[in-house]
């Protein structure tokens, strides 16, 4: 995001926050992305004030979330208050469908991208995690994903995880440290120079911020996004070499 979409941002979750106080309830926003996920976290850390907050996207992993912002009394009835749907989609096994084709039959009913949380597909069956206002288009317009039929229900609870259905590449290296500048070299395969050359003209993010100091310091668990070469999560920190390099296991999604 530029200046002008954080302060536009910032604005709109204040609305949040205001909302809530005003009317003693659980008030909440549409689906946010993984790096207004992390926005929307921080800002809540420091401006909520005595109101809760939560992230929730309907499955235990989900990266796309919807933020509720309530008084103390609304702790223990939280998600279940939030109007997120979730669809399951049942087809054969053998017609295969992907996120991309789930996606793009959505957005054909011209649905609002932050109206549609994570879709998580397997062989023969997805689930979609929804506002309620695009569940109620969703089922009364969609048959077919692409040239496929679906059969859709709203009655069965989240069963499936991204974790299932995530496709990862592992790469095992060692580094001088764990430094931004070691890393990003290791996961773009590019020399220690350019690696710092891309973090300072603001290319690498790290937990969905953008990071320019080549000395800070990863741990595990990270996730890294260097621009044009993907993204990483830090999944391994094991040991050290005789020449005390550092072995680490980074995972690349794909």
């Amino acid at each position: 995001m530029n200046g002008a979409e954080d302060k536009f941002f910032a604005a709109r979750l204040n609305d949040i926050v205001k909302r809530s106080e005003r009317d003693g309830t659980c008030c909440f926003s549409n689906f946010l992305d993984e790096k207004q996920c992390a926005q929307a976290e921080r800002w809540c850390q420091h401006n909520a004030g005595v109101l809760g907050y939560r992230l929730y996207g309907g499955f235990s992993d989900a990266k796309r979330r919807i933020l509720a912002v309530f008084p103390d009394y609304f702790e223990d009835c939280v998600t279940e208050s939030l109007p997120i749907k979730c669809l399951t989609f049942t087809f054969r096994e053998e017609d295969r469908l992907t996120h991309r084709d789930f996606l793009g039959s959505f957005m054909a009913l011209r649905l609002r991208r932050e109206t549609i949380g994570d879709i998580v597909v397997k062989d023969g069956m997805a689930q979609a995690a929804v506002l309620e206002t695009a569940a109620r288009d969703i089922s009364a317009s969609v048959s077919k994903i692409g040239r496929v039929g679906v059969k859709i229900t709203d009655s069965r609870p989240f069963e499936l995880t991204l974790e299932e259905t995530q496709q990862f590449k592992e790469i095992g290296c060692t580094v001088a440290s764990l430094r931004l500048d070691c890393i990003t070299a290791a996961a773009a395969n590019v020399s220690r120079d350019k690696a710092a050359a891309l973090i300072r003209s603001d290319k690498t993010d790290v937990n969905h911020f953008t990071v320019t100091s080549v000395s800070h310091e990863l741990k595990e668990g990270d996730i890294l996004s260097v621009r044009g070469c993907g993204r990483f999560v830090l999944s391994g920190i094991n040991g050290a070499t005789k020449k005390g390099r550092i072995h680490i296991i980074l995972k690349k999604y794909i």
